[in-house]
Order: C-alpha cells, then sequence, then structure tokens
C-alpha cells in the first residue's frame, strides 16, 4: 500500500466546518433518538397511554418541521466538501489522489456496514461511501453544470414518484429489498404483533442482530422508496462545489451571499417546513394529493438545512459569535465517533441489552435525553482532544485511508491549541 499521502495540513482544516459538523450532530442525534426509542413504532393506543401523551402529540410537529432531514442534509454538505479536499489536490508524488479517495470510502462503508448490522439499521454511513463514489465523474464538470444537476437531482424524487405511480410500481427497486426483508422476518420469527417491541423485549444481543439482519432490507427498501440516493448526491455535489469555490476558507467575502442563502433559505423553508410538518402527521393517501410529500420535503429540507447552515456561518464572523461557537468545534471534530457512540448509548437506554426503556418512554423525554447525550458529547470530546488527535474512530479510518501508523496522542508542543490534524 503505498505511502505517498498524508492527512491535509492544519492550515486546509478550518473551524468553521468542525463546527457545522458538531452542530450537524445535535440535529441527527434529534432525529435519530425517536426511531432508536421505538416510540415511532408503536400504536397510537400505546403512545396515548404515556404519561407525556399531551405533549407527545405535538413535539412530532416540532420534529419534522425543524428537524427532520435538514441536519442530515447539512451533514451530506460537509462530506461533500471534505470529499473535494481529497478529489481536488494532488498526492506528494503530484499523481491522482483517486486511489486515497477510495479507500477511504472503502473503509467508511466496511465501518457503516458494521454500525448497521451490529447495532442500528439506521446507519447513513454505508450509504455517504455508495453514493460518494460517483463524486470523481464530476471532477471536470463545470460549476454552472454541477449546480443544474445538484438542482435537478433535490427535485427528481417528484418526478420519480409520479413515474412509480404511472407503473403502479413495476419497476420499483425497493420491491427487491422488501421481499428480502419480509423473508428475514418469517426467518428469525419476527411479525406484525412483536416487532414493535422486539428490541426492548429481548435481553440478548442475539435476537438484536436477527433483527437488525431483517431491518437492514427495511431500511434499504425505504432509502429507495423515498428516492434517498439522488437527495444524498445532490448535497454531496453541493458540498463538493463549496469545497472547489473554497467558500468555507474565504466567509467574509461572501458575507452577501451568505445572507442571500440565508433570507431565501427561511423565506422558502419555513412554510414548506411546516406544510412538510402537516403531510407527515396526516394520511394524505395516494394520487396526485400524495405528491404533496415529496414537493414539500424537497423545498423545505433543503432551503432550511441551506438558512441554518448560513445563519452558524454570518454568527462565526462576528468575533464573540465565533469564540462562543468553538465549543461545537471538538464534537465535529470526532463527528465520525460521536455518530456511532449517539446509537450505542442509545441502546444501552432503550433496548433490552440495557436498561430497556424503549417503546414506552414518551417522545419528550426521548428529545430530554437526546439533547442530555448531546451535551455529554461536547463535554467528552473537548476533554478527550486534548490529550488526543483523533477521535478513536478517526484514528482507525486514518490509518486505513493513508496506509500507515498515525499518532493518536496528541503533541501539545507541534499543533495549535484547540487544532488537529484532518
Amino acid at each position: 500500500m503505498s505511502n505517498n499521502y498524508t492527512p491535509a495540513p492544519l492550515k486546509e482544516r478550518e473551524d468553521i466546518l468542525d463546527i457545522l459538523r458538531g452542530i450537524a450532530l445535535f440535529g441527527i442525534c434529534m432525529a435519530n433518538y425517536p426511531p432508536l426509542s421505538l416510540y415511532v413504532f408503536q400504536k397510537p393506543e400505546i403512545k396515548a397511554a404515556m404519561s407525556t401523551a399531551s405533549i407527545d402529540e405535538w413535539l412530532p410537529y416540532i420534529h419534522f418541521a425543524f428537524f427532520d432531514g435538514k441536519f442530515y442534509s447539512l451533514f451530506s454538505l460537509l462530506f461533500g466538501i471534505g470529499f473535494s479536499i481529497i478529489l481536488l489536490k494532488k498526492g506528494t508524488d503530484g499523481k491522482s489522489r483517486l486511489p486515497l479517495f477510495y479507500r477511504r470510502l472503502l473503509a467508511l462503508a466496511v465501518i457503516g456496514l458494521f454500525h448497521a448490522v451490529l447495532l442500528w439499521e439506521g446507519d447513513i454511513l454505508f450509504l455517504y461511501a455508495l453514493v460518494g463514489m460517483l463524486l470523481p465523474l464530476f471532477r471536470n464538470v463545470k460549476d454552472k453544470t454541477i449546480l443544474i444537476t445538484w438542482a435537478v437531482l433535490i427535485i427528481s424524487p417528484v418526478f420519480l414518484d409520479i413515474f412509480h405511480g404511472l407503473t403502479k410500481d413495476k419497476y420499483n427497486p425497493a420491491d427487491f429489498f422488501e421481499r428480502k426483508a419480509i423473508e428475514t422476518c418469517n426467518y428469525y420469527g419476527i411479525t406484525e404483533n412483536n416487532f414493535r417491541n422486539w428490541h426492548a423485549l429481548n435481553t440478548d444481543y442475539q435476537s438484536m442482530f436477527d433483527a437488525n439482519r431483517a431491518n437492514f432490507f427495511w431500511r434499504w427498501q425505504g432509502l429507495l422508496d423515498s428516492n434517498r440516493l439522488p437527495k444524498v448526491l445532490g448535497m454531496f455535489l453541493l458540498g463538493f462545489y463549496v469545497g472547489r469555490k473554497m467558500i468555507y476558507t474565504r466567509l467574509e467575502e461572501n458575507r452577501e451571499l451568505l445572507k442571500k442563502v440565508q433570507r431565501w433559505g427561511f423565506l422558502i423553508g419555513l412554510p414548506f417546513s411546516f406544510g412538510h410538518a402537516y403531510v407527515e402527521m396526516n394520511d394524505l393517501g395516494e394520487g396526485p394529493i400524495g405528491l404533496l410529500h415529496p414537493l414539500f420535503y424537497a423545498l423545505s429540507v433543503v432551503p432550511l438545512s441551506l438558512a441554518y447552515t448560513s445563519t452558524i456561518c454570518l454568527w462565526f464572523l462576528k468575533p464573540k459569535g465565533r469564540e462562543r461557537l468553538q465549543i461545537f468545534a471538538a464534537p465535529g471534530r470526532m463527528a465520525l465517533t460521536n455518530y456511532i457512540m449517539q446509537t450505542v448509548i442509545a441502546v444501552f437506554i432503550f433496548y433490552g441489552i440495557g436498561l430497556g426503556l424503549g417503546a414506552k418512554t414518551g417522545v419528550f423525554y426521548v428529545f430530554l435525553i437526546s439533547i442530555g447525550v448531546y451535551v455529554l458529547q461536547v463535554i467528552y470530546s473537548n476533554i478527550w482532544l486534548k490529550y488526543f488527535q483523533y477521535g478513536p474512530v478517526e484514528w482507525i479510518w486514518r490509518q486505513v485511508t493513508y496506509g500507515k501508523r498515525l499518532k493518536l496522542r496528541r503533541d501539545v508542543t507541534a499543533l495549535p491549541k484547540g487544532r488537529v490534524q484532518y
């Protein structure tokens, strides 16, 4: 394995990317904990019997309006920027960094696959790795073409849903994964009656592992059925464009652009986000009215996500804002570790192999737990990076990527305070 590649220089790793990544982790935790807690799978009568039922009724509206998809879109954007840093540079020998790029993605795919099968099927890393492999196709594409492709990909789910409707799902690849999911569920005895509480009631890891194998197919059925792949590729391309133009290193020069994105993002994103929340909470049925779901999703998630992003960047440009935002940089620098740790902590809290609080905890308490978990991550990330250069999962990922052993403990005399290598 070649050793001509090294982690990018410190000056190329801007604080704003770490801060955005750290804040995205909060939104991801808020989005993931309702399904991890099994609350979303419970029947209406079970939810109504919970002590927090009165407040739980309207909290999902807040979830869908302000969290659902927004922070995953930001996470995807940041992945696109990170990929651009590798793709747009040459190795120390002047050769292409494509081998490095693909090693990085293959390692990410393995991490994601382990996360999905061993812990929780809701993993996003495996999908990111697969979709990211398409990015080299756009290395030499013009900026205008990239932006047009981004817009087409983001809105494409509307037309894909029309196509599936006209063809009565005859050519829907999600059907294969649905069949495999049903077969696997039948094999392990997972039924309509017990799947809602399976993880909470079973106290052995083997049962959890069996369900994860079945749910892995359900996960991919959902990803394909909801047309998630073009959405992710679209945000990767936007991130690739941002990385190519080095906008994240020239925020002051792009202040007016950030203000425009902020303004239009909120103007478009907020009303459609409320519409998205209404659509999610009310069954509109099939037919033409059902197309409101992908339309509202496309016009709410991306605009509001970009509005959030630009708002954080504008705050970062203020001296006091930059100082206050630094607390989010540490969890962002070890985002991969924290993303997986959110699952580990949730499994311990909600599954039967741990405390078994799943399926009987209202979403109000679930949100409080997710906030507490994130605060804990901010604290331990800041402590960890005082002594180490990387999060533990990042350390493994980088060593596989660069094909060399990297020092984990931090050399405080060699690195500026509060900074780590990319």
